[in-house]
């Protein structure tokens, strides 16, 4: 789930506005593509990149370790099968408001497959220097630049922040990733730790949460064993009880999700919880300097 460069990603809906304009962004920073899908265009040239009519027909032609997700709502399910279908490892999915149904069929059919799957509903993943997937800023310097710093974060927007704070204090990210705001995703918050708790890039951790959900708390499980600091902030603090916040996972439910509970989870494994999202870069930037700089 951390992209390395030379990894090539296949777009699925490519041709459309934002799949042009992303494509476009992901290949100035560096991201190599491999092509993209629209079955309407198949045959077709975009963007100096092959048109395929689907997953599986691209992968009969290129080869594909990745591929994002620009399709609608309504259509995001069978683009996720046709990815699944084709062998693709990782499936970044942006699509925000697929319906529950169809999450639960992808969900199901990945159980049966190679593939994992990050989001429904992420911004994507970067790698400062090497490229980016989705729809972050990962080719503006200003605010993702090569360092030690992981990032984790289920908001696109909250990520940016962080990162860019992090930029400007001088330590950079190893990597992004955004595991999406929604309530059934396929990759977790404890999924990324582990994964950035393997990256030898990386020396520190940032964990962006917010309420809702328990990913935070089983994230603090595996924290405990790590030797990595970890600096957690979590959004969402005075909002009342069962407030839906902005995205569909942030609802806190009876007895679980709320801000004290992850508070408490994250710091008793000592993972250190700042309360706001400036704090964060300052104490990164405090650390010991072969842990984060």
């Amino acid at each position: 789930m951390i992209y390395r460069a030379g990894q090539t990603v296949l777009v699925q809906g490519i041709t459309g506005k934002q799949g042009t304009f992303w494509a476009e962004k992901m290949i100035a920073a560096g991201t190599k593509l491999a092509g993209g899908v629209n079955p309407k265009r198949a045959g077709e040239t975009h963007l100096g990149l092959p048109v395929f009519g689907s997953a599986v027909d691209a992968v009969r032609q290129v080869h594909c370790d990745i591929a994002v997700i620009f399709i609608p709502p309504g259509m995001a399910r069978d683009a996720v099968f046709d990815a699944i279908e084709a062998g693709i490892g990782t499936i970044v999915v942006l699509t925000e408001h697929i319906p529950a149904r169809d999450v639960i069929d992808i969900h199901a059919r990945l159980r049966d497959s190679t593939s994992r799957m990050i989001g429904p509903n992420t911004a994507g993943i970067v790698t400062p220097g090497e490229g980016f997937i989705g729809i972050m800023p990962g080719d503006n310097p200003n605010v993702f630049k090569p360092g030690h710093v992981g990032v984790i974060s289920r908001s696109g927007s909250l990520g940016t922040l962080i990162c860019l704070n992090l930029t400007r204090a001088g330590l950079g990210q190893s990597a992004f990733i955004g595991i999406g705001g929604d309530p059934m995703i396929g990759t977790t918050t404890r999924d990324a730790l582990e994964a950035l708790d393997r990256d030898e890039r990386t020396r520190a951790v940032a964990l962006i949460g917010e309420i809702g959900g328990a990913m935070e708390e089983q994230a603090a499980e595996y924290a405990r064993r790590m030797r990595k600091p970890i600096v957690s902030f979590i959004a969402g603090r005075s909002s009342p009880p069962g407030k839906k916040m902005g995205h569909a996972g942030a609802i806190v439910t009876e007895g679980g999700g709320s801000y004290e509970s992850k508070r408490r989870a994250l710091e008793s494994v000592g993972v250190r919880v700042v309360d706001t999202p400036n704090e964060l870069a300052t104490y990164l930037a405090n650390l010991p300097a072969e842990q984060a700089a």
